[in-house]
């Protein structure tokens, strides 16, 4: 069937959410949805692989209205789970643009800000709670939520769920939620451990992959650059914000300092505009910067990992990895952030010697090359301080031990080859 899908009016949608995509810059429907919808529509469990930016929101969110179609009795009949506020945001975004023509019911539940009015919007009436496992959890136990009446389990992003540690609570979720229900899960990659986690609560599920697992978007050229130490970094995302054509950037740090000592630079460079992000920022301070990044009204978002998966912007012209994620999936969520909604983006990565060990483990998850580009000539090139080469030596030495436990380290290394030259400088003595 998917086959002779070329438009959504092939998908049998009723004519409010035709109305609704029409008002909206879809053309046609992209794999994920050709193979996604009609099974999910069909009432099929669902295993969905497939690329950021590859439209996979709407290829749940699309069958999802369709089935529950209007308002009916005042408790959730759905419910999709997301691992962070950003991602909680955006989700609901997508409901509530498709789903404006429809007289549904949506309540976003996320950490962050009080409960207070999440849980009035609860009681007066919810048909799709969209929500983070653990502000659901917190209202479930206060007896804010009735979970009887819930058919459709959709889980997004479960690797990072997985990845941020939300195991038991989605295992005492799927202990309050009825058996007989219809499970969803997506993701764009799919490793051991969230197979793992499909084996627990899907029903025979019908495996949806559009690409191969944790493989990066065809419109996002990558480009990798050996970069010394920090201060070159920083030389180099100068150099990098002089050129025109970078005219929407998201800057991606490991920390929270990174990300502030980044952002304080290009302010004072006056190379934004620019905001940053990340888990010490506010609430309303994270959603206004994501908004105004949307809106065209900064040129630089520089953000942690934290909104990796949360920023849904289909015209971002360049990612740049600061730092080398170590969680090597997140690589292929950062550059996702670009080349989004079939427009082309370029991801720029600055690795360190340390952190090129690592860009071998993520060319090995992804399955290609990234290509190495010489730094620039114009990059001031600076030397290492003291401290920050005795921290890049010591996590190639942790990086070393984990790939061989029999290393011994840099220093034992550097000890041994001091006591051999002792050695052969006293033997030299004796046969004179």
């Amino acid at each position: 069937m998917s086959a002779n899908i070329t438009s959504f009016e092939d998908f049998k949608l009723n004519r409010q959410l035709l109305n609704a995509i029409e008002d909206l810059p879809f053309d046609a429907p992209t794999p994920i949805q050709i193979k996604a919808i009609p099974l999910i529509l069909n009432g099929h469990d669902i295993m969905g692989v497939a690329q950021t930016g590859t439209g996979k929101t709407a290829a749940y969110t699309l069958p999802l209205l369709m089935k529950l179609k209007y308002q009916q009795g005042d408790t959730p009949r759905a419910l999709v789970m997301a691992p962070t506020r950003e991602l909680v945001l955006q989700i609901e975004e997508h409901f509530n643009l498709l789903s404006k023509y429809i007289d549904l019911r949506i309540v976003a539940l996320y950490g962050g800000v009080g409960p207070k009015t999440q849980i009035e919007k609860v009681n007066r009436g919810a048909d799709i709670i969209i929500a983070t496992p653990g502000r659901f959890m917190d209202l479930y136990l206060k007896g804010e939520l009735i979970t009887k009446s819930l058919n459709t389990l959709v889980l997004d992003e479960a690797d990072k769920m997985m990845d941020m540690g939300f195991m038991p609570q989605i295992r005492k979720l799927l202990e309050i939620i009825p058996v007989k229900r219809q499970n969803l899960l997506f993701s764009a990659t799919m490793p051991e451990k969230v197979v793992r986690l499909s084996e627990e609560f899907l029903e025979f599920p019908t495996v949806v992959e559009v690409a191969p697992q944790a493989t990066t978007g065809e419109s996002i050229a990558q480009e990798l650059y050996e970069v010394p130490n920090l201060k070159t970094k920083i030389n180099f995302v100068e150099h990098l914000l002089h050129k025109q054509e970078l005219n929407r950037v998201i800057i991606f740090t490991k920390t929270k300092t990174t990300a502030d000592n980044v952002f304080k630079f290009i302010e004072r460079k006056n190379l934004g505009p620019a905001r940053v992000i990340h888990s010490n920022k506010g609430q309303n301070s994270r959603i206004n910067a994501i908004n105004a990044f949307k809106n065209g009204e900064l040129r630089v978002l520089v953000s942690t990992d934290v909104s990796a998966r949360g920023i849904d912007v289909s015209m971002v012209s360049h990612v740049v990895n600061f730092d080398v994620p170590i969680i090597y999936e997140d690589y292929v969520h950062r550059i996702g952030r670009t080349g989004r909604a079939r427009n082309e983006g370029v991801a720029i990565t600055m690795a360190n010697p340390a952190e090129m060990l690592h860009i071998r483990k993520i060319e090995e998850v992804i399955r290609e090359s990234i290509p190495l580009i010489p730094l620039p000539g114009s990059v001031e090139v600076t030397t290492t301080e003291k401290s920050e080469r005795i921290e890049i030596e010591r996590e190639i030495d942790h990086f070393k031990r984990k790939e061989n436990p029999e290393f011994k380290g840099a220093f034992h290394e550097k000890k041994k080859v001091n006591s051999r030259n002792k050695s052969m400088k006293k033997n030299k003595g004796k046969r004179r």
